[in-house]
């Protein structure tokens, strides 16, 4: 049974999500601030963590930041919870390590979608493979990445994104095709969420990040330079 845990400091909002995710047969957990969120989270290592962006004292993008800059709690998937929807504010949350956007008011049916949407992407691994491209080397059973050599941490969104080009290895992939297969379910037409994402794991593939190659007006592949 995943164990997911709400930080969310409107407690009748909590306590609807929650509900919500029992009915699904999740465990849940429930912290009204930043600073016992970041706590519980340490402690109990949940499945997933929905997170609000304004709360109390520690905003949910500094506590999505500590989480993700820390061994220990970086795989940790995190849906942001927020009434902010501009696209600025979605790109902030993505960059801190956010694995997926939700403004509020939202309904409890796409939520606990997306909910099921993200921990599908813990995909089970053929053992002992490992996809190896250039100083590119993927640990498909122990999702650990390496760049020449170098353990390159990412989240789970950004592993099952390079695992979706590295399987497909010089073939062009579609950021819809993307969004479906990552994500789990159509982002209502915004392919710039794959564009963010992508950014953002070219950037911490470094060198390595020149093997993605973009297909204008299409989407990406990987491929040796």
């Amino acid at each position: 049974m995943p164990t997911v845990l709400v930080i969310e400091d409107e407690k009748d909002l909590a306590e609807l999500v929650v509900f919500h995710l029992e009915q699904e047969g999740y465990s849940c957990l429930v912290a009204h601030d930043g600073a016992t969120g970041l706590a519980e989270a340490r402690r109990s290592k949940p499945d997933l963590i929905l997170l609000d962006l304004m709360l109390p004292g520690m905003m949910g993008t500094e506590v999505c930041r500590t989480l993700k800059g820390a061994e220990h709690t970086a795989g940790i998937p995190v849906i942001m919870l927020t009434a902010k929807g501009e696209e600025i504010d979605r790109v902030v949350g993505f960059e801190m390590g956010a694995d997926d956007y939700v403004v509020k008011p939202f309904s409890t049916r796409e939520l606990m979608l997306r909910v099921r949407a993200v921990l599908r992407r813990k995909l089970p691994a053929a053992e002992g493979a490992t996809i190896t491209l250039g100083s590119l080397s993927i640990d498909v059973e122990r999702h650990l990445v390496r760049v020449a050599g170098e353990e390159v941490q990412l989240t789970s969104t950004e592993f099952k994104l390079l695992m979706n080009l590295a399987e497909r290895i010089g073939r062009v992939q579609s950021r819809e095709l993307l969004l479906q297969n990552v994500w789990g379910y159509s982002y209502l037409g915004d392919t710039r969420t794959v564009d963010t994402h992508m950014t953002r794991l070219r950037t911490k593939l470094g060198a390595a990040g020149e093997l993605i190659k973009t297909v204008r007006g299409f989407g990406y592949k990987l491929e040796e330079s």
